[in-house]
């Protein structure tokens, strides 16, 4: 339980070890990046706009190359800088985005209305551990790849952390039980409208067409992530009589109020995000939706929790300024793709990969591409924006090799989806893992092995569905 106690004392404030740990990490690829840029000459795809408005690679006029480099200052200003590049507004969303989620869960923690809740569940769920285990992994998992939500998850990663800890295992479980899970739906992809369903409007196929294959994709991972978090805990958790011993907490009239609340308005929220698949004009409005509706319910659920109007707004603030250390590791992250950008050597390293697939055997460039992905995944971490950057590359290859553009797709979504969780320049992990203490490094020396063994059975997957003509 002491672990517990650190996490209700502490609610959202990022530690300082893992805040440290993952500004040193961030900074080091700033300065590799900054010395990319006096290596890789310029260079330039020719970009046109598409009948939907998008803009997209033009083919048929090619890459040229062009003046590169960027100046120091600018390197060196480039966190700050990012917030006013093009296209950045997404950004910008993501940041009030985390401010509002600091802001409420302070107050939640604040009000003891975390601790009630995690107590309600542990009460009726403690017993079946496991069985709680398998559903929380496969409602993240079915979050990602059904309506592609993935920041949109991080307000619930800090209430399954807390309950992992009150479950008897550690903060590590309880990111692969929401965030780690979240990721691997993302990238099955079953119907996730950022990356196949825009994949596929750009290749010219039909919306989500070749579910069926994608879905066997969805099963084999969530198999491999569950025996993944299985043996994990197996190994960690405390036995179950200790947890379930501790003292039952009594009923409290205002807590019940408050999480009735809490609960019903945050399920509205998450129907709406479901019904985007249904209303694909919700899709482009999914986080604002997500946070407007947690902020009202968290504000509705602390006032009938029995926590004043103006211990509310103290609770609030702190809360907010207890996040923002996350806010500078996200725009450390976003800079990294700013200062390739302003360099013009994206461009290059893109054009390089594409020469290097036209030369290899047909069953690696299905492999290849995966891979270019996911080394594009690293530099831009919008699954959108890298559909609109590499599709149109991607399909003339395919073509000239005579390989499925479904199989394109999946290897597309795989390449974007599990590196979100690997990568220190997403910054929705960075979020994730200064929320529940857990350092980037020990982040990564506990799923590294995971992401092995996954790439092992996905790029298995891609063979098979090349083998079998998948289209």
């Amino acid at each position: 339980m002491s672990n517990l106690s650190h996490t209700e004392k502490k609610g959202l404030n990022i530690s300082t070890k893992s805040f440290i740990t993952a500004i040193v990490v961030l900074l080091g690829l700033m300065v590799l990046t900054y010395i990319l840029t006096w290596v890789v000459p310029g260079g330039s795809y020719a970009r046109t706009v598409d009948e939907a408005g998008n803009i997209i690679i033009d083919t048929t006029v090619g890459f040229r190359n062009i003046p590169g480099g960027i100046p120091f200052w600018k390197w060196l200003l480039s966190p700050v800088l990012v917030l006013g590049a093009e296209g950045n507004g997404s950004l910008i969303a993501v940041i009030v985005f985390l401010l509002v989620i600091g802001g409420v869960f302070n107050s939640l923690d604040k009000c003891g209305l975390m601790k009630y809740m995690l107590e309600r569940i542990t009460n009726r769920f403690g017993k079946n551990r496991y069985g709680l285990l398998m559903a929380v992994t496969l409602f993240f998992m079915a979050m990602g790849a059904f309506i592609g939500s993935f920041e949109e998850c991080v307000p619930l990663v800090p209430i399954v952390v807390a309950l992992s800890l009150k479950l008897g295992w550690d903060a590590l479980t309880g990111m692969g039980m929401s965030l780690l899970a979240a990721g691997c739906g993302f990238a099955a992809g079953v119907c996730n409208p950022f990356t196949i369903g825009i994949a596929q409007e750009l290749a010219g196929l039909p919306m989500f067409s070749g579910m069926w294959f994608r879905m066997l994709c969805f099963v084999l991972i969530y198999g491999l992530l569950l025996l993944f978090l299985y043996h994990h805990v197996k190994k960690i958790e405390k036995p179950l009589s200790e947890m379930v011993q501790q003292e039952a907490s009594e009923p409290n009239r205002e807590m019940n109020r408050g999480l009735i609340c809490f609960v019903t308005i945050l399920g509205i929220g998450i129907l709406l995000v479901l019904s985007s698949v249904l209303f694909p004009v919700l899709q482009d409005y999914t986080m604002i939706i997500v946070a407007v509706m947690f902020l009202t319910a968290g504000i509705s659920a602390t006032l009938l929790s029995g926590l004043g109007i103006k211990r509310l707004g103290s609770t609030f603030g702190n809360g907010v300024v207890s996040i923002l250390p996350a806010v500078l590791m996200i725009l450390m992250a976003n800079s990294i793709k700013y200062t390739l950008s302003e360099a013009h050597i994206l461009d290059t390293l893109l054009h390089s990969a594409v020469l290097i697939a036209e030369i290899l055997p047909k069953w690696i460039v299905i492999l290849f591409i995966y891979l270019i992905v996911l080394v594009m995944n690293f530099f831009i971490a919008s699954g959108s924006a890298k559909a609109f950057l590499l599709i149109p590359l991607i399909m003339p290859v395919a073509q000239i090799f005579g390989i499925p553009a479904q199989l394109c797709i999946v290897a597309f979504a795989f390449g974007d989806g599990f590196s979100n969780v690997f990568y220190p320049t997403n910054p929705v992990l960075l979020i994730g893992l200064g929320l529940a203490d857990v350092n980037y490094v020990k982040w990564v020396k506990w799923s590294w092995k995971f992401q092995m063994l996954n790439l092992l059975l996905t790029s298995m997957l891609l063979l098979f569905g090349l083998w079998i003509g998948y289209c």
